[in-house]
Parts: structure tokens; sequence; C-alpha cells
């Protein structure tokens, strides 16, 4: 991986990090915001290590930034990361710890994401879009992963009843104060 792209960065290759492919950082275009709806990093460094396509890779983001405002870098943004449906090839992942729905994604009386985004958490996310920008000037746009997968799918308690099977970074992720402070435009590509 490359120098690290702003200071305190903590630079931790996934195992099957050069077995993701390569790609041409010109052609990335979009910035989405994940959340990772897991209790801590640990179990979501321990989700993101698990091989689950034939190629021996795994779902992960290129970035994690932990509630202290910690940064860690999982995936250099010269490869592609599994981390949003039909988009890993344009874009970077960020990943905000948040435990989101956990332990019950998809239990339809279990839907309200409730922990706030701490101030460390969204400077962090702040300071490395703006040096993603400034790294990749052919980024132009910053989405929510829920604004990109609709899916909508059966709910675990009910099957009748469907629920969103995204819906990070959720309705707490603070979009306004993230839009102001970042060069990127709000839309999705």
């Amino acid at each position: 991986m490359p120098n690290p792209l702003i200071p305190g960065l903590q630079i931790q290759p996934l195992p099957y990090h050069d077995l993701l492919p390569l790609r041409a950082t010109d052609s990335l275009q979009t910035v989405v915001v994940h959340c990772t709806e897991l209790p801590d990093l640990a179990m979501a460094r321990q989700y993101g290590e698990k091989p689950l396509y034939e190629s021996g890779t795994g779902n992960s983001g290129h970035f994690y930034i932990d509630r202290d405002g910690s940064v860690y870098q999982y995936v250099a943004t010269e490869r592609i990361a599994h981390h949003v449906r039909g988009m890993n090839a344009t874009s970077i992942g960020i990943e905000l710890v948040n435990t989101g729905r956990y332990p019950d994604w998809f239990d339809s009386r279990c839907q309200s994401m409730q922990e706030p985004y701490p101030a460390a958490q969204i400077a962090a996310l702040l300071v490395l879009v703006r040096a993603l920008a400034a790294r990749h000037p052919s980024l132009r746009h910053i989405v929510g992963h829920d604004e990109l997968d609709l899916e909508q799918i059966p709910a675990s308690d009910d099957a009748a009843i469907t629920v969103a099977r995204k819906r990070d970074p959720g309705p707490l992720f603070p979009w306004h104060e993230v839009l102001a402070g970042v060069p990127l435009r709000h839309a999705v590509p």
C-alpha cells in the first residue's frame, strides 16, 4: 500500500488484499459511507477477513473509522474492495464503527438505528474524505450505502414483511455537517 494518506492512519491490509483486482484510480468517482452494524472494530475486522468468494476474497471497505476517530486502511484504493453491489469498481468504501441494527439486522421489530456518530469519528471522516479527494481528483460524489442498495428482503421474524437489506449509515448520520466539510457532492452517480 502507498504512504499513509493522513497522519495517524494505521495500514492493516486484509489477508487476501493482493487477491483483490487492481484498478486505475482515475476511474474513482464515489465515496460510499457505511456503518459496520457490528459492536466493535475487532468484530468488523474478523468479518472482513472471512473469504466469501471463489477468488478467496471477502466483503470489506477500504477504510474503517472507530468511534474514537482512529482510522484504519484495510484495502488500498488501487484495489477493488467488495463493499457495495454494482459500484465497487468506481468507489471507495468507508466503514464507520456503529452498532446499527446489530444483532437482529433483518428482524422487522429491530429496524431503528439508535447509536449516534461521535464527534471524533465524524471529524476523522472529514479529514479522510478531503485527503481522498485531493489524492484522487476524479472523485465527485459521496453517498450512503442505503442510497445505492435499495433491495427489500423478507424479515427474519415474518417473511410476509420486507425490510431494507441495507440501512447504513442510517438516520443519525450527520449529512449536513459532512457535506459542509467535504468537496464532494451528495449525489447518487
